[in-house]
């Protein structure tokens, strides 16, 4: 298990100075505003909050400045079906640790059919062999439903020594398989792997001793599980769900 010396990457912190304008996406952004340096957990953390707040663009960054292709894959995959992802990656700053892992995935659940179209045209070609897909399980990703094809690659592309970046993983998974997620990421938590997650799931925000930074208005905030948006929510309907289903109704 990776601690604070041994873990992949520290930290990352914008390069305030090349910031010219406030006003422009992303840096229009609440959580840019007094941004502060991020420190990462050496093994979970898990960025959180309500659509538009600025997860995937944060997470995109990260992965972009590290090496990763916006769309996701490893950082050999090289392909744009359409270029979308924001200037961010240039102004932001990462700290690595003395440790560099051996593999990586930028994992994007919006953009993964994408992934999955050019693993299935690189195999068509005859310069690559063996098969790319055997590395996911050896069947077509468009031969699985999504959640299947999600989980394929958490269980058989993810292996030790990795940085995991995980843009909203839950999104195709029903709550067992989320379940079934947390054991692996705890296998792969054993296995010297870190992981950073943006995610709706109190599933799967869950784990153990990992640090959950809430994006809001007033920018990062650390979080327990249990003190976050998505985890009372859930409980005040599980909890009093006729009564709440009154007043949303109504």
């Amino acid at each position: 298990m990776l601690d604070t010396y041994t873990q992949y990457i520290k930290s990352f912190d914008l390069k305030k100075e090349n910031i010219h304008s406030n006003n422009e996406f992303p840096f229009s952004l609440p959580i840019l505003q007094g941004f502060e340096e991020v420190i990462f957990h050496p093994n979970v953390t898990y960025f959180i909050g309500e659509n538009g707040s600025g997860k995937s663009t944060l997470l995109e960054a990260i992965a972009v400045a590290l090496g990763f292709n916006p769309e996701g894959g490893t950082k050999n995959f090289n392909f744009s079906s359409f270029d979308s992802h924001s200037s961010l990656d240039e102004h932001i700053v990462i700290r690595k640790g003395v440790r560099k892992e051996k593999r990586g995935f930028f994992f994007r659940a919006e953009t993964f059919y994408n992934v999955a179209s050019y693993i299935d045209e690189l195999d068509r070609e005859p310069a690559f062999s063996p098969a790319i897909i055997g590395s996911f399980g050896g069947k077509s990703l468009h031969e699985q439903s999504h959640g299947e094809a999600f989980f394929a690659t958490f269980v058989e592309k993810f292996q030790a020594n990795g940085l995991y970046i995980l843009d909203e993983p839950e999104s195709a998974l029903s709550p067992i398989k989320q379940l079934s997620m947390l054991a692996r990421i705890h296998e792969l938590v054993q296995e010297d792997c870190q992981f950073i997650i943006s995610t709706h799931s109190p599933i799967l925000m869950a784990y153990p001793q990992a640090k959950i930074l809430q994006l809001t208005n007033q920018g990062l905030q650390p979080s327990l599980l249990e003190d976050t948006e998505h985890y009372q929510m859930m409980e005040q309907f599980f909890t009093d769900k006729d009564r709440l289903l009154h007043h949303l109704l109504k």
